[in-house]
């Protein structure tokens, strides 16, 4: 992404932001006069629709986490397959996050948040069609996978945001409008925890009813209230030159142990608890009662990993929250050998934190990453880092696969979660190691400032 850059006389003051219809002509958001004459206000407006519409976006990702639930005996549905259908659309969401990332620059922020939230009716529409006992499990995998386009919309929010605000704010604003477009999981599973307890497991028709009005107030609002930056531009070049720097394969290593882990065991927990212990979870609506819990603490405390990493450092925080996540690996695993759940719950809950808290502070790194490599090239920084958002955005959801996979495996191995928990403490002493070698440790080719 580029951004075009007016010039003033000097010692004359710069112009305020300029708008046409709904496009911005000018935006300079390091001028520190252009950002309080107006470009904040501008910013900060377009922010609280961004985050709306991610919420939403992410709520319907994570739809068929509350759904599974809903699947009894009626459906004839082992736990293998409902991990499946958990996986669909997080494959989904994560592939989209890639062409979602560039539509923003192509089509304008604001006319792509129009698009994209429009576009979660359709699985929604779907769902609420085909959801009854007797449909095929084939038809509920389609459908499920078509819940993906939620995944994708998290993407081009970030870029878009990304492009609104100034470097010494990027933590805080990436981590405000990741932290409350995470919050659309436990939304959904507290709707889905209002319509178990209230109308029973015969009626998830009753939370597509909820969310079909949502959707449409998200389109409306950022029709209404959000605008397109008209210097963004694509740089087809961008995507190809930032897979060349082997920072975008190491930050994708990074946020799949961070976003991968968040977005799998919000999408799996449920699950879990429901398979590894039964008698303590009769019915999913006891099940329901706790897995919005864990998501929810883990989307509250993103921005606080952004704010963290603006202040210490993302490198720093980064690497004593894999060192926080290993530790909380190992008691989950731990409470899984000696069947104690309140071990268990307090293990999980770690690691939604710490994963909420690694959030914040990765994507703080990436464009922090581009700036200490092209300290006095301010646009190819800025592209480089856009793209790279989306190529670890959809790489880190991807690693939500592999979590719901992984817990299928050690379910069908082993008939518990254990294989799992060790492979995840392992990845998670890997993320630390790394973070450590790359980033923190004194080098010649250490970067500052990351």
């Amino acid at each position: 992404m580029t951004l075009a850059v007016e010039t003033t006389e000097p010692g004359a003051q710069p112009p305020a932001p300029r708008r046409g219809g709904r496009w911005i002509s000018d935006w300079r958001p390091e001028d520190r006069t252009f950002w309080e004459d107006g470009g904040a206000k501008i910013a900060r407006r377009n922010l609280i629709v961004s985050i709306l519409s991610e919420h939403i976006g992410f709520s319907i990702w994570s739809l068929w986490s509350v759904f599974v639930l809903f699947l009894g005996p009626k459906y004839g549905f082992d736990p293998a397959q409902k991990f499946l259908l958990t996986s669909a659309p997080t494959l989904v969401g994560a592939v989209l996050r890639l062409p979602y990332t560039f539509a923003v620059a192509t089509f304008g922020g604001r006319n792509w948040t129009i698009f994209s939230a429009l576009m979660l009716l359709v699985p929604s529409i779907l769902a609420g069609i085909i959801l009854e006992p007797g449909v095929s499990f084939t038809t509920l995998l389609i459908v499920a996978s078509v819940a993906g386009v939620g995944g994708g919309n998290f993407a081009s929010s970030m870029a878009n945001i990304n492009a609104f605000y100034p470097q010494r704010l990027k933590g805080w604003a990436l981590g405000i409008n990741a932290g409350g477009g995470n919050i659309g999981v436990p939304a959904v599973q507290l709707v889905g925890l209002l319509v178990l307890a209230t109308a029973g497991a015969g009626h998830p028709r009753l939370i597509i009813l909820i969310y079909l009005p949502l959707i449409v107030i998200a389109a409306t609002l950022a029709a209404l209230y959000m605008d397109n930056l008209a210097h963004a531009a694509n740089d087809r070049r961008a995507m190809r030159d930032v897979i060349k720097d082997r920072h975008a394969w190491i930050m994708s290593l990074l946020y799949i142990g961070t976003f991968g882990s968040f977005i799998g065991f919000g999408f799996a927990f449920g699950q879990v608890l429901l398979v590894q212990f039964k008698s303590d979870f009769d019915t999913p609506v006891k099940a329901a009662y706790l897995t919005f819990l864990g998501p929810l603490l883990g989307s509250l405390i993103r921005p606080v990993g952004g704010l963290l990493a603006d202040r210490f450092g993302g490198a720093r925080i980064t690497f004593w929250n894999f060192v926080g996540m290993a530790l909380g690996a190992t008691l989950v695993l731990t409470a899984s050998r000696q069947h104690s759940l309140p071990l268990f719950l307090t293990g999980f809950i770690a690691l939604f934190v710490f994963s909420g808290i690694g959030n914040g502070s990765t994507y703080k790194m990436i464009p922090a990453i581009f700036r200490a490599k092209y300290p006095t090239d301010e646009n190819q920084s800025r592209r480089l880092a856009t793209a790279l958002i989306g190529v670890a955005g959809a790489i880190g959801a991807a690693g939500g696969v592999l979590v719901n996979l992984a817990f299928r495996q050690s379910f069908l191995a082993y008939k518990t979660g254990d294989g799992a928990y060790i492979a995840f403490l392992a990845f998670y002493a890997v993320c630390f190691a790394v973070t450590w070698f790359v980033y923190l440790r004194r080098s010649p080719g250490r970067l500052e400032g990351v």
